[in-house]
């Protein structure tokens, strides 16, 4: 897999975590409140999505060939079809989520995430989905796992009214395309900027401001 390690992998899954902890303390409850690039979700409802999300990947990882997720995917659906029932998936799972600080549920995001992390070294050549023609390893999810957490990471930044740049977005971009296939990145089409192009294959504006949001 080019330009994707476990090496590598390892390093920018931890600093993603790690920011996301570190944007989490600087909410107040009102912030907590403030809108977000992720739609209608406000940051606490990003951070009820992480808490949702990093327990996901423990099940389809449990599962894995023939997870949730696997058969969701095995359909081969347009990715515009996949985002909608992911969407749907994910706002399902929102509304049975206790009520709960948005702090509370970073945590509880940390603490899942960093317990996937510690699983996924001796998994990292097993089969974890196909999308399509295309068979997606438990490394190469977690290259799309990765960018996840460095993308969340810039959102709860924007909801601070601050920026978020990674320190490698080049190994980002790598892991997504090992991990998202179906969602290309065009970093030419961004001035050769890797983090604006990651950006934009996820959905994003570069541009965003809570303000214009609102």
């Amino acid at each position: 897999m080019t330009g994707w390690s476990p090496d590598q992998a390892m390093a920018a899954y931890h600093d993603g975590v790690t920011v996301i902890c570190e944007l989490a303390v600087q909410f107040t409850d009102e912030s907590w409140l403030a809108p977000t690039p992720c739609g209608e979700w406000r940051a606490s409802d990003l951070a009820g999505h992480l808490r949702c999300v990093a327990d996901d990947y423990h099940e389809y990882l449990d599962d894995a060939p023939a997870s949730r997720m696997a058969r969701l995917m095995a359909t081969g659906v347009h990715s515009d079809t996949l985002g909608r029932k992911l969407a749907r998936q994910n706002a399902a799972e929102l509304a049975a989520l206790p009520d709960a600080p948005g702090s509370e549920h970073i945590t509880a995001f940390a603490d899942s995430a960093r317990m996937y992390a510690l699983r996924i070294p001796a998994l990292w050549d097993l089969p974890h989905h196909q999308y399509r023609e295309t068979d997606v390893s438990v490394g190469s999810m977690t290259g799309a796992i990765c960018a996840e957490w460095h993308l969340h990471a810039w959102d709860l930044a924007c909801a601070l009214g601050k920026d978020y740049r990674p320190a490698g977005p080049e190994i980002l971009v790598a892991g997504w395309r090992a991990g998202v296939p179906y969602l290309t990145v065009d970093e030419d089409g961004s001035a050769g900027d890797a983090w604006h192009a990651l950006l934009l294959a996820s959905g994003r504006s570069p541009d965003w401001s809570p303000v214009g949001d609102r």
